[in-house]
């Protein structure tokens, strides 16, 4: 991807500002295999042409009267049958038209399928479709309908100062990154086996938990405050963002709420470690995981107070360039059978999704492309139909054709899972024939500036490919994010 580079200085604590609104709907993740110059141009074509069609949206509202009457007898017909498209789902089919089908459904193989670090074993007779064999399969269900969706939400607060109502075409990232911080909180909160319940009232935590996701700057971890909170790093309404920018945006918006609430009421309980660089600089070879300065992250969590808290790892990377590099897979694959496993911020190029599982060659995923309206639940409000925050619907594509630019996300509850942790992963680096995702050692081999490993300058580092573009060339360049080559 072509990022641009910039530097920036120290970046204070966000104050609260104003929302933002357009309707661009890009890219829906496909599975079949084709070039990618193909897509690109396909991708092009379709962003031009929703790029026009909701221009009718911001231009009709941002007329003055006498030019609204005048608009609308031009334009309201046009308007209706856009927004009709939209909300009737026919959208995706217009993006599956033009980018290719989505998978759906459990294949017939027999394979165990690995979510979020549980196996569910499938039984023969199951994948033929006998539900009279056991129930590997049902509980597979159960599990994946019981993880948080976030979707595309339009009629929120207008972002900031602009007068963007809606994140359809260029949120998908930040939606996906939602979804995996929601995922660590529901274990954090409620613990891995918890499954939705079926019947109301819902478990406080649960509730509380969407609360935080809601689409208004009164929710701590809504795209109001992501945008804001990842300034510094090129995060701008209407514009697609990269793994890295995204991950570094959690970490400043993490460090802000903290600066701004004592440690008892913190919206995210747990410290945040962006893993990056190496022993030998930023910009070279698989990132590390440095135990002391993942103890350092939690001592600055807790203000001091506790050798260890909570910790959420999140390890941007970039597995190849035009496609991820093969002999990454079997260890990107394996990664998912870590009981720490929170899956991976990824998905086509310029359509993220986020990816929960797997089975064999298959990555299973939870899409953000459906077009819903905002709805923002009360955290006391354990009667709220949370339906939107859920799928049965399982999609589904090959490994080998995710985009190379991804981030994957662990959550470890204690010292002693983060200990487990990085046995795994000193494991599967070990066996990695030479291709490690990223490694683990205790400390550095040079001095280093601390608070630069913490972010507590919020400063994005000199000479860094940020991985932001405008919507227009998310397609096409998504592919090139070149921040950490491996």
């Amino acid at each position: 991807m072509k990022g641009f580079r910039e530097k920036a200085g120290a970046s204070k604590c966000f104050s609260k500002s104003t929302p933002d609104t357009p309707n661009r709907s890009l890219a829906s993740v496909g599975s079949e295999p084709g070039s990618s110059e193909s897509k690109s141009s396909k991708g092009s074509l379709l962003s031009s042409l929703f790029n026009s069609a909701f221009s009718v949206f911001e231009t009709y509202s941002e007329s003055s009267a006498s030019e609204k009457k005048a608009v609308h007898n031009k334009s309201n017909g046009w308007t209706a049958a856009v927004k009709r498209l939209v909300t009737a789902g026919s959208m995706r089919r217009i993006h599956e038209r033009v980018l290719g089908p989505s998978r759906t459904g459990i294949s017939s193989s027999t394979s165990d399928i690995w979510l979020l670090g549980v196996c569910h074993k499938i039984a023969q007779d199951e994948a033929l479709g006998d539900a009279a064999g056991n129930n590997g399969l049902a509980e597979f269900n159960q599990d994946f309908s019981s993880r948080i969706l976030i979707s595309y939400r339009k009629g929120f607060d207008p972002i900031g100062d602009s007068k963007i109502t809606s994140d359809v075409g260029w949120g998908c990232m930040l939606r996906s990154s939602q979804m995996l911080v929601a995922q660590a909180l529901l274990f954090h909160q409620l613990g891995r086996p918890w499954r939705k319940p079926l019947q109301k009232p819902f478990d406080r935590e649960y509730v509380e938990i969407l609360h935080l996701f809601g689409d208004s700057e009164t929710s701590p971890f809504s795209i109001h405050n992501l945008l804001q909170a990842g300034k510094a790093y090129g995060l701008a309404a209407g514009s697609w963002v990269g793994p890295y920018a995204m991950c570094r945006s959690w970490e400043a918006l993490a460090r802000c709420q903290r600066v701004e609430t004592g440690l008892g009421c913190q919206s995210l309980p747990m410290a945040i470690y962006v893993v990056s660089g190496d022993e030998d600089g930023e910009r070279g070879g698989a990132p590390v995981v440095f135990i002391d300065d993942a103890s350092r992250h939690c001592s600055v969590f807790s203000k001091g107070q506790a050798d260890w808290t909570p910790i959420l790892l999140l390890v941007p990377l970039v597995l190849g360039l035009e496609k991820v590099n093969p002999r990454y897979i079997p260890t990107l694959r394996l990664t998912f059978t870590f009981p720490q496993s929170l899956g991976i911020v990824g998905g086509k190029p310029g359509a993220s999704t986020y990816i929960v599982g797997v089975q064999e060659e298959s990555a299973i995923y939870l899409d953000p492309h459906d077009v819903q309206p905002v709805i923002n639940i009360g955290k006391d409000d354990l009667e709220a139909d949370t339906s939107t925050y859920h799928s049965d619907v399982i999609r589904h594509i090959h490994l080998d054709s995710i985009d190379p630019s991804l981030a994957i996300g662990f959550y470890c509850r204690d010292k002693d899972d983060f200990d487990d942790f990085c046995a795994r992963a000193s494991k599967l680096a070990e066996e990695s024939n030479g291709a490690p995702l990223f490694t683990v050692t205790q400390t550095h081999k040079k001095p280093v500036n601390h608070s630069d490993v913490l972010g507590e300058t919020g400063g994005v580092p000199e000479d860094d490919s940020l991985g932001v573009m405008s919507m227009n060339d998310a397609v096409g360049n998504a592919h090139e994010d070149d921040w950490q080559l491996l």
